[in-house]
C-alpha cells in the first residue's frame, strides 16, 4: 500500500536553489511541516552537481535585472553561510581578456557594466600589467574582476540540506513526480512509493521544471531546451598556465560565455565549455538520445526559429564538440602554450535554458505564480552564486501567495 505523508508546503527540486528555499522558509516557519522530493539518491546531481564552481561577480548581467540585484546581494550571503559553515571557498580573481584590437570596445562597455553593477575594485589592464599576473595568457587588455571566487556547490547544497533538517525538514530522495492534482484546498503528489498531500508546492525541478509545471495545470509559458557544456582537464603539469579564471568576452547576443579556464578547488584546471544542444534533457554525454525529450523539442515552434536565428553559431559549437583541434583552437586564441595532448575530455554539464515562443532565449530569472503554486522556471547561472538572495526572493513570493505572513 502507498505511503501517504502530509505537508504544508512541498518543494520538488534538491538542487542548489531548492534546497536553499527550503533551508530558508524552514528557519523562518519552523512550525511549518514542510519536505523536498527529489528524483535522485542525492541532492545536486545534476546542474548544481556538473557546473564550474564559479561564485560570479555578476559584471555580464544587464543593470537591474533580477541576475544583476540577486548576485551582488548573494555573493556576501553565500561568503557568510560558507564561513559559518566551515566550506572552503577562494577568491582567486578572474581576468575577462581582449584577444584582439576590435573586442577592446566590448571590454570598455563590459567594464562600464560591471560599475553600474556596483562591482567594485575593477581594474583595467594592460598587456604588461596582463604578463605580471597572467604570463602565458596572450590579450591586449583585460578586465581584473577581483571578487570572482571558486567553490563546490554540491557541499554548499548538503549544507543547506543539513541545516534544513536540523531544523525539521525532511528531504525525501528516489521520488520521481509523476502526477500532481488540485483537490479542493490540497494537492496530492504522488511518487512511486508515495503520496504526498500537500496545501502549497514550489517547483525548483531545473532541466524539467516546464515538465512539471505542466502536471501542476500551470502554462509554463516557455519550453527548457537543454545545452550540454563540454570540458576538458587540463594537464596537471601545465597549471601554472592558469593562475586566475580567464574568460574571453562574451557574444552579447548568445547567453553562454564561451570558452574559459577556471580553477577547481581540487586544484585541477578545467577548459571549456562548449554549448551544444543536448538529445536528451540530462544528456551529459556526447551521444545521449531521448527520442521522447527530441521530438518534444523539433516539435516546439520555437526550437526552430531559435535555430535560424543562431544557426552560424550553433554550427560553430557542435564542430568545436566534434573536433578536438577546432576546439583547441579557441583554448589557444588565449593561452598558445597548450597542445592537443594536454587536454583530457571531463565531466560535462547540462543547461537548462527557457526558450519563449519567438525563439527568444531567456536570459533572466523567471517566476510563475498561480494559487498555491510557485513555479521557478529560469534559474540559469548566477542561479547557484546567488542561491540563497534568490532563496530568500522566492521565501518572500511565497509568504503573499501562500499566506504565511
Amino acid at each position: 500500500m502507498m505511503s501517504k505523508k502530509t505537508y504544508d508546503i512541498t518543494i520538488i527540486g534538491a538542487g542548489v536553489v531548492g534546497m536553499s528555499v527550503a533551508m530558508q522558509l524552514q528557519k523562518k516557519y519552523p512550525h511549518l511541516k514542510t519536505c523536498v522530493l527529489d528524483k535522485e539518491n542525492a541532492v545536486a546531481k545534476h546542474q548544481t552537481g556538473h557546473n564550474s564552481g564559479v561564485i560570479h561577480s555578476g559584471i555580464y548581467y544587464k543593470p537591474g535585472s533580477l541576475k544583476a540585484k540577486n548576485t551582488q546581494v548573494g555573493i556576501k550571503m553565500l561568503h557568510d553561510f560558507c564561513n559559518e559553515q566551515n566550506i572552503k571557498y577562494e577568491t582567486c580573481g578572474k581576468l575577462i581578456v581582449a584577444i584582439k584590437n576590435d573586442e577592446l570596445p566590448g571590454l570598455d562597455a563590459l567594464y562600464k557594466r560591471g560599475i553600474e553593477n556596483g562591482i567594485k575594485n575593477l581594474k583595467i589592464l594592460n598587456k604588461k600589467e596582463i604578463s605580471k599576473i597572467e604570463p602565458h595568457v596572450t590579450a591586449v587588455s583585460a578586465i581584473h574582476v577581483p571578487i570572482t571566487g571558486i567553490i563546490d556547490y554540491t557541499e554548499v547544497t548538503k549544507a543547506y540540506k543539513r541545516v534544513y533538517e536540523q531544523h525539521g525538514g525532511v528531504v525525501i530522495l528516489n521520488a520521481l513526480v509523476n502526477q500532481i492534482t488540485k483537490n479542493n484546498n490540497q494537492i496530492e503528489i504522488k511518487t512511486p512509493g508515495y503520496t504526498i498531500i500537500s496545501k502549497n508546492l514550489i517547483n525548483c525541478a531545473g532541466l524539467y521544471s516546464d515538465h512539471i509545471a505542466k502536471l501542476a495545470g500551470t502554462d509554463p509559458g516557455l519550453k527548457i531546451i537543454p545545452f550540454r557544456g563540454e570540458y576538458y582537464k587540463l594537464n596537471a603539469k601545465k597549471n601554472n598556465l592558469v593562475n586566475h579564471l580567464i574568460y574571453p568576452i562574451p557574444n552579447p547576443e548568445f547567453p553562454f560565455l564561451g570558452v574559459h579556464f577556471t580553477r577547481m578547488m581540487d586544484g585541477v584546471r578545467e577548459v571549456g565549455p562548449n554549448a551544444v544542444f543536448a538529445f536528451k534533457r540530462e544528456g551529459y554525454h556526447k551521444f545521449s538520445f531521448s527520442l521522447k525529450d527530441t521530438l518534444e523539442n523539433l516539435t516546439y515552434p520555437s526550437f526552430w526559429k531559435m535555430g535560424i536565428k543562431y544557426w552560424k553559431m550553433g554550427l560553430k559549437e557542435l564542430s568545436m564538440s566534434l573536433c578536438k583541434p577546432l576546439f583547441l583552437q579557441a583554448v589557444r586564441e588565449m593561452i598558445p602554450d597548450i597542445n592537443l595532448n594536454d587536454l583530457t575530455p571531463s565531466e560535462a554539464g547540462v543547461r537548462a535554458q527557457a526558450l519563449e515562443p519567438g525563439g527568444i532565449l531567456v536570459d533572466d530569472f523567471r517566476f510563475v505564480q498561480s494559487n498555491n503554486f510557485l513555479h521557478v522556471l529560469n534559474a540559469p547561472s548566477p542561479a547557484a552564486t546567488a542561491s540563497l538572495a534568490i532563496g530568500k526572493q522566492i521565501l518572500e513570493k511565497v509568504e503573499i501567495n501562500f499566506g504565511l505572513g
